[in-house]
């Protein structure tokens, strides 16, 4: 039985795991599994940190186990419709400028957007820049996210693609939680050269709340892309 194991830097909430991040090493262990494509995650409870977790892989699908909890389930899914198009460089580069400001930040040691996290986190700041339909930055992956070839881990680009979601939606006026990412990775870039991540709006039905979010190269091709949905805390 394989199993996935997420240390304290890779983490979300407080004391929890970054959703993003467990979605990506559930989705890497269903590809080694000879399961291609896009996968879907459903998250059901706070993945820790620190802890094994075991996946039960069987019929294109995944069930992910810590001791007697269900911590999410996951399964092969029809390709994603193509991405907007991406800002370019230059417009990426300033979103990070209408970032909200860490004191309206719900999370803020989070791995991917925690602002407290600028020593040994992903750093990424998806703000709304002036004439863009959405939120985006401009994200160098260093070379401690790649794996042996140099190309940058799929859990780090999942996780990448997490948090913008939030913010696309308006994270920092009505902070949520991701209950279910739909991910497909077309082609995992080296790490040390620039990219750009895109997140859009999609959807309000309550307290659910629909996302999109995009990775591109610098010049414009599509890398991998997610549909999202984030469930607004109480």
């Amino acid at each position: 039985m394989p199993q996935i194991f997420v240390p304290k830097r890779f983490n979300g909430p407080p004391d929890t795991a970054n959703g993003g991040y467990v979605a990506g090493l559930i989705a890497s262990e269903m590809r080694k599994a000879g399961m291609g494509g896009a996968i879907e995650v459903s998250l059901r409870a706070p993945p820790p940190v620190e802890a094994a977790m075991d996946l039960v892989i069987a019929d294109g699908a995944c069930e992910c186990r810590h001791g007697e909890t269900v911590v999410g389930a996951a399964r092969r899914v029809e390709t994603l419709g193509r991405a907007p198009a991406a800002p370019s460089l230059d417009v990426a580069a300033q979103g990070r400028d209408n970032f909200p400001p860490a004191a309206d930040h719900a999370f803020p040691h989070c791995f991917v957007c925690g602002p407290a996290r600028s020593e040994d986190g992903l750093c990424i700041f998806t703000g709304r820049p002036h004439g863009y339909d959405g939120v985006t930055d401009v994200w160098t992956p260093e070379a401690d996210y790649a794996d042996a070839e140099g190309l940058v881990r799929e859990e780090v680009l999942w996780a990448a693609l997490d948090c913008p979601g939030a913010f696309a939606i308006g994270f920092q006026e009505r902070p949520m939680v991701l209950g279910r990412i739909r991910g497909e990775v077309l082609r995992r870039p080296e790490a040390g050269a620039p990219l750009i991540v895109a997140a859009w709006h999609l959807y309000d039905d309550g307290r659910k709340h629909g996302a999109a979010s995009a990775l591109f190269t610098a010049d414009g091709e599509l890398l991998a892309q997610t549909e999202q949905l984030w469930i607004e805390l109480k």
